[in-house]
């Protein structure tokens, strides 16, 4: 089949890597993809989050499956224009990309499924955000309700720093802190069928030691040792089946990636929020353990037919990804830097380990950085030890002026 992939980012270099390698691809397509995205698909120009203009391109491609990576199109009903022109589309409507758009929508609905979750308070004026930080005190989660690319959400001690951002945000949610380890959990739905894949974990703080400010992901790493092995079928009793139910209970079937972000706390597992799409780091070790061919999966989703799709398999690799960002990040980041050592990683280290582009593009003969999180190398091993070892000899070999990663990726769980 010949598939269209939406997005130009390290999720979808990892989609087009995973595609590239299954043999029911013909033809492989990215818009607007990026400077590594383009050693394995076609790439043409689009305004992502036009959804006449995805539909128009993917028609003039003769696409059999397009696959919207990122949030924003999804919640600006691109792959509802994909459908309406006929063409099967992987990703949920603009109404069920709303789990994602918005955390007051998202909280809806996990009380309609009977979700756990943590308690919280939805804000718009400052006399409701400062009963709503009073009522459940430090450590204050506040999230801003829309899409803010994973930045939106501050956790802190500082009372003054919860208000202020409170404060900027239109609409705020502000609940309760959920102690214990976090874990993101993607499923492929059809609406009514649900296929969990592997639990892996992301690492949001900037700095080592999770310190710094929140990012949209500094690295991830799976499978995870130390999980309860019996935590996939909890969440998809509890979670994942309720969520999908309820939407479609509701008018508004979800068909695509459910992404829920959960906390493992003392109390059980816990709701953080919920993606309307693919994780990003964590795809990228989530797809290098698939054993399964990726196309046909994703296909099954859009046409409604996942009951029909054979169990997935899985290899017993462990994978890690390490993120390199520009200076800055994430903040505003320094854009143009030329990226050296890509040869050398590709020469020296494939197949275990490999780069993932995000913020890329070519100029010239030369790929420099084109945003904030640039790459996410990415290595796979007999276990976590090995995966972390390969990924971090591969960032060594990379030279971007000025870039930052952390260094303790999987280091606790390499460990356990």
């Amino acid at each position: 089949m010949k598939v269209l992939v939406i997005g130009g980012g390290a999720r979808e270099h990892a989609l087009c890597r995973s595609l590239s390698l299954d043999p029911d691809v013909t033809a492989l397509y990215c818009a607007p993809g990026n400077a590594g995205i383009a050693e394995v698909a076609e790439l043409h120009a689009v305004d992502q989050l036009d959804g006449a203009a995805v539909a128009r391109l993917a028609t003039e491609l003769g696409a059999e499956l397009v696959v919207v990576g990122p949030e924003a199109p999804l919640v600006a009903g691109v792959a509802d224009a994909v459908r309406a022109a006929g063409i099967p589309a992987f990703g949920p409507s603009r109404e069920a990309a709303e789990l994602e758009g918005s955390k007051a929508f998202a909280k809806d609905v996990m009380a309609g499924a009977g979700v756990p979750t943590a308690r919280s308070y939805v804000c718009t004026t400052p006399e409701e955000i400062d009963e709503a930080l009073d009522a459940f005190g430090a450590p204050y989660v506040v999230k801003d309700d829309g899409l803010a690319a994973g930045k939106g959400v501050v956790v802190t001690e500082d009372l003054a720093k919860a208000r202020e951002h409170a404060l900027a945000c239109d609409r705020v949610v502000i609940e309760e802190f959920l102690d214990g380890p976090e874990v993101s959990l993607f499923a492929i739905t059809d609406g009514t069928t649900v296929l969990p894949l592997q639990p892996a974990q992301d690492f949001k703080r900037a700095l080592d030691g999770d310190e710094g400010p929140n990012t949209g992901g500094m690295g991830a790493y799976s499978p995870l040792p130390w999980a309860d092995p019996k935590l996939v079928d909890e969440v998809m009793a509890t979670v994942l089946q309720p969520t999908v139910d309820e939407l479609r209970r509701r008018g508004t079937p979800f068909s695509g990636l459910l992404y829920a972000g959960l906390a493992i706390t003392s109390r059980g597992v816990r709701v953080i929020e919920f993606n309307a799409r693919f994780g990003d780091p964590e795809t990228q070790v989530v797809l290098a353990r698939l054993r399964t061919p990726l196309a046909g999966v994703l296909l099954n989703a859009a046409n409604g037919t996942l009951d029909d799709q054979t169990p997935l398999t899985w290899r017993d690799d462990a994978a890690v990804t390490v993120v390199v960002a520009s200076h800055n990040y994430p903040d505003t980041p320094r854009t143009g830097d030329p990226i050296e050592g890509l040869a050398e990683v590709a020469a020296t280290d494939a197949p275990e380990a490999y780069v993932l582009h995000a913020g890329t593009k070519r100029d010239g003969d030369a790929v420099v950085s084109a945003g904030g999180r640039v790459l996410s190398v990415t290595a796979t091993g007999t276990d976590l030890a090995q995966a972390r070892e390969r990924a971090y000899a591969a960032v060594g070999r990379i030279r971007l002026d000025g870039s930052q990663h952390r260094t303790d990726i999987a280091l606790k769980a390499a460990g356990a």
